[in-house]
């Protein structure tokens, strides 16, 4: 008999999202295209507004008003649990609702509790209200990390024995060298040269992109006229300053790219595809899913050895310490100049991402799904 979940699907939603889909998007969205290949039949649902949801597509479907009132309400209040016709609910972005099925949760790290100052203050309650929530009434908890269940732990107060970790990964058809044709013309349209440094994410304090502008603005002349510096992501909060400062450098002649709109899958494969060296300098991570897309890119990755990174990397990074501005530019500049080092890079990159894919994870989570069913 076919398992039927039913599984969060807010975070994938166009027009809720802008477009722009963060970590927990990308997550649920390689949930609902890899478990049903997985065995798994996906009921998907969504709190947006019905009439907000994509249309000509199946999924997702809303739920009620009366489930929404479900979300809010204090667990201790009577009321009546939300019945959907599925065997178990995933919930993959912290919204736990009521209802008369077995749940997990996918807690993506604890960043709220664990450092309120990187959070956007206006939403950083909201939250950390979510979260606890999610720790405390789900039946198992997905961690994608070991780091990640120590944080729960210690912030939630979840009880390690309910906590299961399970990857994150990439899509497998990143595995395989993009059409060239594509990756020139993407490249052309964004004003890009093969071989440049790049990053990808939120603009957000954590990310730590203005350590990683000024490790590039101290590299020798020489190599910044070579290699650009590609910044892809959208401003997040607590980001003008950084804003500010890429626009400067930008001013002053600085070969440096913001790539704010960028929100084609496609296009951020061909991305990924021209770069020489990525750099991912965060100081925290719950998992840090741009460094596997580089790896099966072929892109050699210098990564700070701080939270889950180098738990994600498994050797195959050149890690740095992320405070450390001198050392992101010796990384940076060792690779740009080492050519037998690039290439080992390269190799060890792409063993650890055939071990990381979007299938792999939904086969694991189906396994917990079924798991948990057994008690």
């Amino acid at each position: 008999m076919t398992l039927k979940v039913g599984i969060s699907a807010t975070t994938t939603e166009p027009a809720l999202t802008g477009g722009h889909l963060d970590g927990i998007g990308i997550y649920s969205r390689a949930l609902l295209r890899e478990l049903p290949r997985a065995g798994v039949a996906v009921d998907a649902r969504s709190f947006g507004p019905a009439e907000r949801l994509s249309v000509g597509r199946p999924m997702p479907r809303p739920f009620p008003l009366a489930t929404l009132r479900d979300l809010v309400w204090p667990a201790s209040l009577p009321g009546a649990r939300e019945h959907v016709d599925v065997d178990l609910f995933h919930s993959t972005d912290y919204r736990i609702v009521r209802m008369d099925r077995p749940i997990v949760a996918t807690l993506h790290d604890a960043l709220p509790i664990s450092h309120p100052e990187w959070c956007n203050p206006n939403w950083r309650g909201v939250k950390n209200w979510l979260q606890a929530r999610a720790a405390r009434k789900a039946d198992h908890v997905i961690a994608h990390t070991h780091y990640t269940i120590a944080e729960l732990v210690q912030c939630f107060g979840v009880d390690e024995r309910r906590i299961s970790v399970v990857p994150c990964g990439v899509d497998e058809e990143w595995l395989d060298a993009p059409d060239p044709a594509q990756v020139a013309a993407t490249l052309a349209r964004h004003g890009l040269r093969p071989g440049y440094f790049l990053t990808v994410g939120t603009l957000q304090p954590r990310k730590n992109i203005g350590a990683l502008l000024q490790a590039y603005l101290g590299l020798p002349a020489s190599v910044r006229s070579l290699r650009q510096l590609v910044i892809v992501g959208a401003a997040g909060a607590r980001s003008e300053e950084l804003v500010a400062q890429i626009k400067a450098a930008q001013q002053h002649g600085e070969n440096v790219v913001w790539l704010s709109g960028l929100t084609s899958t496609d296009e951020l494969r061909y991305v990924y595809a021209g770069a020489g060296i990525f750099v991912f300098p965060s100081l925290y991570e719950g998992f840090g899913i741009p460094v596997v897309e580089a790896f099966a890119s072929g892109v050699p990755v210098v990564a700070s050895n701080t939270t889950s990174v180098p738990e994600v990397t498994g050797g195959a990074a050149i890690d740095v310490d992320p405070l450390s501005v001198a050392a992101i530019g010796a990384a940076m500049l060792e690779l740009a100049r080492d050519e037998a080092l690039r290439q080992r890079c390269i190799a060890a990159g792409r063993v650890r991402a055939v071990q990381l894919t979007w299938r792999e994870t939904a086969r694991k989570t189906a396994a917990l799904y079924e798991s948990v069913l057994k008690g």
